[in-house]
């Protein structure tokens, strides 16, 4: 095969690991909702006399018990009992056709519930995007700050939230010098969230997300072809970080995912 075959046929089978994730029973396009919860007890179900109101499902599903920010229990409608425990590693659960989970946030927390039955995976329109470009995968250089920072960044929903921050990815696009700070993933795998001029009429108006590759000591890949849009390109529930001002580009990066049906309809 040629370079661009080769790299036509990487980005291929990328894609199709991001395409599993998407819509994969834990995915974002099965989310029904998500619920502030605060320590108390919550009732379940599709009834209207319940604390959180499904739209599909049995009257009483069972009853959710946070004892405080981080342990509780759910009964189930038929009495089985699950301990929820944080700490341990158990705050997700599964009973009747969900799967539920209890996320945080800083000091708040909210549940999250997904129906596994959902058709929405199947029905997933096609998503849009640039034209593979081999240019636009980039080696930046992957520079230490002098000390590590606390960024605060907003969220989607308005609630900000702080994110460590220990290096700068610093690369040559469009013949001007640019950088992006790494504010989510891990050593080896740092995500930035960014904009670019491509909001405006082509991608995601909030921002884009896009992975640090083969990370070494001085050097991190960064494969604009792999933008992609979100978890709130596709739900309204899901709770996304916007770009620091670091990460805003006045130059459009026409690469990576286009825009989606926003919210609900992205999966309708």
């Amino acid at each position: 095969m040629t370079a661009d075959t080769d790299f036509a046929a990487a980005h291929a089978e990328w894609f199709e690991t991001r395409m599993s994730k998407l819509t994969a029973e834990d995915g974002w396009l099965n989310l029904l909702g998500r619920w502030w919860i605060t320590p108390g007890t919550w009732t379940i179900g599709s009834g209207e006399g319940n604390d959180v109101v499904l739209p599909l499902g049995p009257q009483r599903v069972g009853t959710l018990t946070l004892t405080d920010g981080d342990s509780g229990r759910f009964v189930t409608s038929g009495g089985e009992e699950m301990p929820l425990d944080r700490a341990a590693g158990r705050f997700s659960w599964r009973t009747d056709r969900f799967a539920m989970e209890i996320t945080s946030l800083n000091d708040l927390r909210a549940l999250r519930i997904r129906d596994i039955q959902s058709e929405n995976a199947a029905r997933l329109a096609p998503i849009p995007f640039f034209d593979l470009d081999p240019a636009l995968r980039i080696t930046a250089r992957w520079e230490p700050l002098p000390k590590p920072i606390s960024l605060t960044l907003d969220t989607i929903i308005g609630v900000p939230t702080e994110v460590p921050v220990s290096h700068v990815a610093r690369f040559e696009f469009a013949g001007r010098e640019m950088s992006m700070l790494p504010t989510y993933g891990t050593a080896d795998r740092p995500q930035f969230v960014f904009r670019d001029l491509t909001s405006l009429d082509d991608t995601y108006a909030h921002m884009r997300f896009v992975f640090g590759e083969d990370v070494t000591e001085d050097g991190v890949v960064i494969d604009f072809n792999r933008a992609t849009n979100p978890p709130c390109a596709f739900t309204s529930h899901a709770v996304c970080p916007l770009p620091p001002r670091e990460n805003l580009f006045g130059v459009r990066i026409e690469a990576g995912e286009k825009r989606v049906r926003s919210g609900s309809d992205a999966g309708a």
